[in-house]
């Protein structure tokens, strides 16, 4: 693989070295209150030739592929989204690929077994590689994880920087929390960039981690402690969700109903606030959420799941009906609480749908207790029952425990799996006359799918106006998974826009909406940005740039193609390019490595004093990243009095490489840390 240089950056949360204790520094500096942090400076490997005029950002076409939950799919969406608004090629076909994005699940042996295969082809096709998730988060140290770039979970709207820096050769580790005053938040800022998977559906992460310590679960090592969204953020996202044309929301986490713990809140406040923001005929899927977070909120969730923007659907694992076994696990919770649960939401919330997880051959179980489960999968007949063996996942308390004989386990697993073979759960439904929201395509592609309001699966006749709309059917088959329907006279589309087109960038504002009408409906972000930027700067002083255009400073190259594009016109429009740098852009600066790019082409331009005075403006460790690109120019400068005259003359692809030669240079003449 092409490499301009071979090096590991670490993120800067984890620079302190392995194996080194905060005490032991602190004795060693003979300074009680000062801990110093050791920094890694990058190796350069000067006997390579550096790639770097070959390499032009935004220009890549790129894979990503998802394991398991919602939660890893909308970061998935994410990460896309990011990547698609600075130019990236979102591609389906991993062969045509330049760069791989894993992302990763950590929940059960197979799909970690799946990811490494996949890092395995990457490395065999020569592919670039960039992997997320909860399998790097939770094992970094894994062998067959070393020399790959990682973003860690919270680290997502990083993931240009990432990208970036590994097609430049290094390689690149983020693992560091989100924080607000001292406290984990979140993760990162709900407003980001998204492609979604589908235009209809909006997948909203409202917290990360969880409260519980199960000792099974290798989930909690990666995703940690609960970390709540404000209200505030979550709403705007599903605002912005609905303005884009989304129909349905999927609300996604490791524990919904832990949900505001930490930040003095409930969910129940957070789903009020939701209902509140639902268009008519649109509708909210709740997710997961442990029995032990969820009782105290009874009365309010059923009140909650009988709205008709709601969807009459809870997932609550139980994961075994032995109440030694729950204790085993440490799960918070016993078998009464469970019924309770179930037993008072059958009660208040009618035909409500309850989803629930099992484990079999957990290393505690007994037949007794195996039998415990059974009847209550016999007698509660759950519609939708997610079965799972036990496996031993690395560093969990579990794992150390003697297991079952796989044989066993294997057959407790195909009893439960024959006895939820055994019932049809929706025979008493036919002939139902019911409405089903319409928003995807089966796998077969004979039919779209659609849910009714207790999100049973429901087929309906391929038809193309359906999709996005909420119909009126009768229910003409039953089968295990899914309803099969007719079609009656009434449709009703809910009162949202169009959606956007498949592989489009959600996150755009009025103005972006305005231009496409404007310009004959460009659907390229990147130009867009690229008009609104030249107009900011041939517009006079009381045209405003927005912080959506002005940001594109830092994701594109936008700032380069004015300077060329407007050639003899320099003079009037750089010192406005500083402006809204210095206005609009210095807070956003330490959070991308990219705005070193418009600052290198800057330099170029020769107005390296008034970049001094943006770096002076700069945190220190961006500064002297800055500063020491300044001095390499004007040596580079000095060198090539004709430097500014063959700018003038290339076209914009050269254009872009001549500034990343530079940036490179700056760096390896310098010998400075490249850091995130």
């Amino acid at each position: 693989m092409p490499a301009a240089c071979d090096n590991t950056v670490d993120d800067i949360e984890d620079i302190v070295a392995k194996g080194t204790s905060a005490d032991d520094i602190r004795h060693n500096t003979g300074h009680k209150h000062v801990v110093p942090r050791a920094k890694r400076l990058t190796k350069m490997d000067r006997t390579k030739d550096l790639q770097a005029d070959s390499f032009i950002p935004g220009t890549q076409r790129i894979y990503v592929k998802t394991w398991g939950c919602s939660h890893n799919n909308s970061d998935s969406e994410y990460m896309a989204g990011q990547l698609a608004a600075c130019g990236y090629k979102i591609t389906d076909l991993k062969e045509d690929a330049d760069l791989w994005l894993l992302n990763s699940c950590t929940v059960k042996n197979p799909a970690e077994d799946h990811f490494r295969n996949e890092i395995t082809k990457a490395r065999e096709l020569s592919k670039y590689l960039v992997v997320a998730g909860c399998v790097p988060q939770g094992q970094p140290r894994s062998d067959y994880l070393q020399g790959i770039s990682v973003i860690g979970v919270q680290q997502i709207d990083r993931v240009v920087d990432v990208v970036e820096e590994t097609l430049k050769g290094h390689s690149v580790r983020l693992f560091g929390q989100k924080k607000a005053e001292g406290k984990k938040t979140g993760g990162a800022s709900l407003s980001l960039p998204k492609v979604r998977k589908n235009p209809l559906i909006e997948i909203i992460a409202i917290n990360t981690g969880c409260l519980n310590q199960c000792t099974y679960c290798k989930t909690k090592h990666a995703r940690g402690e609960l970390g709540s969204y404000p209200i505030e953020d979550i709403v705007n996202r599903a605002k912005q969700s609905f303005e884009e044309g989304v129909v349905e929301i999927w609300l996604t986490s490791e524990d919904l109903g832990a949900y505001g713990h930490d930040i003095n809140v409930t969910l129940p406040q957070l789903l009020w606030k939701l209902v509140e923001v639902i268009p008519e005929g649109a509708r909210m899927r709740l997710g997961m959420t442990n029995p032990p977070y969820i009782l105290e909120h009874l009365e309010e969730m059923a009140k909650i799941l009988n709205h008709p923007r709601v969807y009459k659907f809870l997932h609550v694992p139980v994961q075994s009906a032995s109440d030694s076994v729950l204790m085993d696990m440490k799960r918070e919770y016993s078998q009464a609480d469970f019924r309770h649960v179930v037993d008072f939401l059958k009660q208040r919330v009618p035909e409500i749908t309850i989803a629930t997880d099992l484990i079999c051959g957990f290393p505690t179980e007994t037949e007794k207790d195996f039998e415990e489960t059974m009847d209550l999968v016999d007698e509660y007949k759950f519609p939708s029952l997610f079965i799972n063996q036990y496996f031993p996942r690395p560093g969990t308390p579990a794992a150390k425990m003697p297991r079952i004989p796989a044989q066993q386990v294997k057959k407790r697993t195909k009893a439960v799996s024959e006895l939820f073979q055994s019932y049809t759960p929706y025979d008493h439904k036919l002939g139902e006359v019911q409405n089903v929201l319409v928003t995807e395509v089966s796998k077969d592609r004979q039919y779209y799918v659609g849910h009714n309001e207790c999100y049973d699966q429901v087929l309906v006749p391929k038809d193309e106006h359906l999709l996005g709309k909420l119909v009126e059917v009768q229910i003409t088959e039953t089968g295990k998974h899914f309803l099969k329907c007719a079609l009656t006279k009434n449709v009703f589309r809910p009162d949202v826009p169009l959606p956007l087109k498949q592989g489009q960038v959600s996150g755009v504002s009025q103005i972006y909406k305005e231009h496409l009408i404007r310009y004959g409906g460009m659907d390229s972000l990147q130009k867009f940005f690229d008009m609104a930027l030249v107009e900011e700067c041939t517009n006079g002083p009381n045209h405003t740039c927005t912080i959506e255009e002005s940001r594109v400073l830092i994701d594109g190259q936008c700032g380069q193609k004015v300077l060329l594009e407007k050639g003899s016109n320099k003079e009037r429009f750089i010192p406005k390019l500083y402006s809204i740098l210095l206005n609009n852009l210095v807070p956003e600066l330490p959070k991308s490595n990219q705005a070193l790019h418009i600052i290198t082409g800057a330099m170029m331009s020769t107005q390296i004093n008034s970049m001094e005075d943006i770096t002076n403006r700069l945190p220190l460790r961006k500064r002297r990243e800055c500063k020491a690109m300044i001095q390499a120019t004007k040596y580079q400068c000095s060198q090539n009095h004709q430097i500014n005259t063959r700018l003038k003359q290339l076209s914009l692809g050269r254009l872009k490489r001549s500034g990343f030669t530079l940036e490179t240079r700056a760096l390896q003449s310098s010998n400075q840390e490249v850091l995130p």
